[in-house]
């Protein structure tokens, strides 16, 4: 017995072991500790074992900003066993150069609660750009063997006939020449006739993705992704034939240099399908193939800025001043809120705060910086200012916030400046009269005499809640006493029990 227990225990244990489910693990995926200002930081989870059902959002790294996400799913055959890893990755662009902490945060996925953070990102200074390579040969058609080929037989190509497609990949940018710190959008699109869908499909195409945006990475640029995107087809005109246009990539590059852009040839791997010559009720008339697209790689042109003597340096872009006041009276001592803001099309992410003069008598706190950015539009950055003011007189706002900025457009360089100009009182002082109401107009009979009836006193701004709560009770007092009534009623009746 205690022999035949060894020569069992063996395979009792495997089994117990193949029973018992495979448990979800999840890890957090540290970015490097070391990146070029124009590089970007990375914040990942992996989850193993389980679908993904929900994740709580990735945190907010100060000195970088959010430059949209990516996934990439690997499977894996261990031991006849079929694993499945799947990898969120969350960018971070760096603002600027320095060393930044990333603070310990708390991730939730499916559930499961995940710890990461606690270490210094080092952000230097931007690497000199590499000379562009010619792209590699792409692989060659294979052709796609499943489990049924290797039970009744590999088809047979010579039964099947590749039909022509229309399909191209291109590598688009809106400009072909820009100045330094004016944004060109690069584009990598997908293109085919609505026909080709029929044998055309995406392989694999969450593991090239990552691959071709490497590619695209521009080391001398600041590089702001369309954010996160789902792909697919739009419509489009391509002289007189209608194409389905997929986005696969969208990104604006702000050169920080006047050294060239230059983006690679890129290679796509699609996979396509040869038809039955002679097709056969209940059988399958497509051949899985592969077949590689290629993109041509292109090259913007970098100018560098005109030169300007002295003063700061100018931010580019196509931008307008945008200001705000809190207040229309002004009083010695008295706090209010000034909003410097600047509207228009440009990198406002690296748009510097305006530049402020300094003056007796006055205290200037902030800013609160805030960023608006619009996807089918212009976007705004808003500047925050307090201000008091120590000293009665005038208060001209133009000499205090200036901003110098180069139009890419124009080719000019401009300052935007304030166009306001305050009256500030002594402390203390009555406040100025009010300009008397103008006299209502004679020919209208009605609103007069009613304005004037009307009741000047302030109504709290929840007067119509309450309104609505007291007629909602008074309403249940006679429902309850009709009901109440009606009890009685029958009570009282001849034959109740």
């Amino acid at each position: 017995m205690p022999r035949l227990l060894a020569l069992f225990y063996p395979l009792l244990v495997a089994g117990a072991g193949w029973a018992q489910p495979v448990r979800p693990r999840v890890e957090v995926v540290p970015g490097p500790a070391v990146l070029p200002v124009t590089g970007t930081y990375t914040l990942a989870f992996r989850l193993r074992g389980a679908a993904l059902a929900d994740y709580s959002a990735f945190p907010d790294l100060e000195g970088f900003k959010k430059a949209g996400k990516t996934s990439t799913t690997t499977t894996r055959l261990v031991q006849g066993r079929r694993f499945t890893e799947l990898t969120i990755t969350q960018r971070y662009a760096p603002y600027g150069e320095g060393d930044y902490a990333i603070k310990p945060f708390l991730l939730t996925v499916n559930g499961v609660r995940v710890r990461g953070g606690g270490g210094t990102v080092h952000v230097g200074p931007a690497a000199p750009g590499p000379a562009a390579k010619a792209a590699p040969a792409g692989p060659a058609p294979l052709q796609g063997v499943g489990a049924l080929d290797q039970l009744f037989g590999k088809p047979k190509p010579g039964l099947y006939q590749d039909v022509p497609d229309h399909a191209v990949l291109l590598l688009e940018a809106d400009q072909r020449q820009v100045f330094v710190g004016q944004g060109v959008r690069v584009t990598l699109s997908f293109y085919l006739r609505p026909a080709d869908q029929a044998v055309l499909a995406f392989h694999d195409f969450d593991d090239q993705l990552p691959r071709l945006l490497h590619r695209l990475r521009q080391p001398t640029a600041w590089e702001v992704p369309a954010g996160e995107q789902k792909v697919l087809p739009d419509t489009v005109r391509w002289g007189p034939q209608r194409m389905l246009r997929f986005r696969l990539a969208e990104t604006t590059y702000y050169p920080l240099t006047p050294q060239p852009l230059v983006f690679p040839s890129l290679a796509l791997t699609m996979t396509k399908f040869r038809l039955l010559k002679k097709p056969e009720p209940g059988v399958d008339g497509r051949l899985a193939a592969y077949r590689t697209y290629l993109a041509r790689g292109l090259a913007v042109a970098v100018r560098p800025l005109p030169y300007r003597r002295g003063g700061p340096p100018a931010a580019v872009g196509h931008y307008q001043l945008r200001e705000s006041i809190s207040h229309t009276e002004f009083t010695a001592g008295q706090v209010f809120s000034y909003t410097f803001g600047v509207e228009g099309a440009g990198n406002l992410a690296a748009l510097p705060p305006p530049v402020l003069a300094p003056r007796a008598g006055l205290a200037v706190y902030g800013p609160d910086v805030r960023l608006e950015t619009d996807p089918g539009g212009p976007g705004r950055k808003l500047f925050r200012y307090r201000v008091v003011a120590q000293r009665p007189g005038v208060l001209p706002l133009d000499s205090l916030w200036q901003l110098s900025v180069f139009d890419p457009v124009a080719g000019t360089y401009g300052v935007l400046r304030s166009t306001l100009r305050l009256q500030i009182r002594p402390a203390g002082a009555a406040a100025r009269p009010t300009a008397p109401p103008a006299r209502p107009v004679a020919a209208d009979p009605f609103y007069p005499a009613a304005i004037a009836r009307a009741d000047a006193v302030l109504q709290p701004l929840d007067v119509y809640r309450q309104v609505r709560r007291y007629a909602t009770a008074l309403l249940a007092g006679l429902l309850g006493l009709a009901a109440a009534g009606w009890w009685q009623a029958r009570r009282r009746a001849p034959g109740a029990s």
